[in-house]
């Protein structure tokens, strides 16, 4: 079975994007993070969403 969701240290590892460049990305709104108590959540799907549509490379 796959998440649907990861915690901020497992987005981290997951993407390659720093913690902080993370949170910039949400307070940008570019990623949705979510709370469930005090853990901090974010969809895998966002994440994947957010990488795919980076700009390639040159």
């Amino acid at each position: 079975m796959t998440k649907l969701s990861v915690t901020v240290p497992e987005a981290v590892q997951l993407t390659g994007i720093g913690r902080s460049s993370l949170y910039k990305l949400f307070s940008e709104g570019k990623i949705i993070p979510r709370k469930s108590g005090k853990r901090t959540l974010v969809l895998v799907e966002d994440l994947k969403r957010y990488v795919e549509n980076l700009p390639a490379a040159s």
